[in-house]
């Protein structure tokens, strides 16, 4: 993975870059690509990511696997090193909407290790894999599209591919309905001052005695990020950075408020591309938050999302996800599940060399 979670394509990790099983002139997406990637290659039957915004999604996308992130509080952070604090969310990326359900019900509920860990009950997310004979077994449920998502520049084909899961939606008995969300792109800014800010506080606590090492060890995209957090957090700045960055949040998380009285649920790509070359991230600064802007709202807000396979685009995978209320991972997972009896990209298999 990404060192401290730093990154979105797996070339930050202190000891190698992981290769896309797809294509090994590709990486896996980050900050969990390894995770993805065993998952891909058939290393394991699942394995756990850590999604702060986009970590599970982005590389569950570019792997071909099913990823999904869960309410922020639904899982313990308690063992994981923290990155940015309020958005941290484990969960599990699998071959299937089924298995994540069954590890979701081992890893989900309160912890006393964990003061964030919800209250909330879990539900048995188990239950929806039984055998369903109806033709029609998303009937009732009302699925937003945000146009603002399908606005993005997007890789050719890439939301020809996503409009095709559309209709299979639909074709369950789906109801699709067009609504407005802020456009994504408002997202980064918010999530490039909050993340920093907790990097740069929770960064701090690796001072050479309690972890062992001095923080001359860091990597360079670690003291980047600690760095700019330390400045958004200082005296005259915090202000107009941080605690804007914070009301810009509470407009995001009212937004999606506004729009689950109307739906109960939010589709979407899960990534504006496949799998990129390995050096492409090197071009941008700001290349993690430009592939994780479709997954970054979601997880300001606090929202359980879930991306799953739904075509390829030259030989590499394209995900769609969806997004849910805070706490209905159960009906994420069913709709997610039934798309998958009847769609089989989950099934697909690299050829590994």
């Amino acid at each position: 993975m990404d060192a401290f979670a730093h990154g979105s394509s797996t070339e930050t990790s202190d000891f190698f870059k992981t290769k896309n099983a797809w294509n090994y002139d590709r990486v896996p997406g980050g900050s969990s690509g390894g995770s993805a990637a065993a998952v891909s290659a058939d290393m394991c039957i699942f394995s756990i990511g850590s999604e702060t915004a986009g970590s599970i999604r982005l590389p569950a996308s570019w792997c071909g696997v099913t990823g999904l992130k869960p309410t922020y509080g639904r899982v313990s952070r308690y063992g994981l090193i923290a990155m940015a604090s309020s958005t941290d969310s484990p969960g599990p990326l699998a071959k299937n909407a089924e298995d994540c359900s069954y590890i979701l019900n081992i890893i989900a509920g309160k912890d006393s290790c964990d003061a964030t860990t919800s209250t909330v009950s879990v539900e048995n997310y188990i239950s929806f894999n039984e055998k369903n004979d109806n033709s029609k077994p998303l009937k009732g449920i009302r699925i937003g599209k945000p146009l603002s998502y399908f606005n993005i520049d997007m890789e050719e084909g890439y939301k020809e591919k996503v409009n095709e899961s559309l209709k299979v939606f639909s074709d369950l008995g789906a109801e699709i309905i067009d609504i407005d969300l802020l456009d994504p792109k408002y997202s980064i800014a918010v999530y490039t001052i909050i993340q920093r800010s907790e990097v740069s506080s929770n960064l701090g606590r690796y001072d050479g005695i309690r972890y062992g090492q001095g923080r001359d060890k860091f990597g360079f995209e670690a003291k980047k990020r600690a760095m700019l957090g330390t400045y958004t957090l200082s005296a005259g700045y915090y202000d107009a950075y941080y605690a804007k960055a914070q009301k810009v949040r509470t407009l995001i998380i009212n937004n999606f408020k506004e729009c689950f009285n109307k739906v109960d649920l939010i589709i979407g790509p899960s990534t504006p591309c496949t799998a990129m070359k390995f050096g492409e991230s090197d071009k941008s600064s700001m290349f993690g938050e430009l592939m994780d802007v479709l997954a970054e709202p979601s997880s300001i807000a606090g929202l359980c999302g879930i991306s799953i396979p739904c075509g390829f685009l030259n030989n590499l995978p394209v995900g769609v996800q969806l997004i849910g209320r805070m706490f209905e991972e159960k009906q994420l997972l069913y709709s997610a599940g039934e798309y998958q009896r009847v769609v089989n990209y989950h099934k697909e298999r690299p050829k590994l060399k």
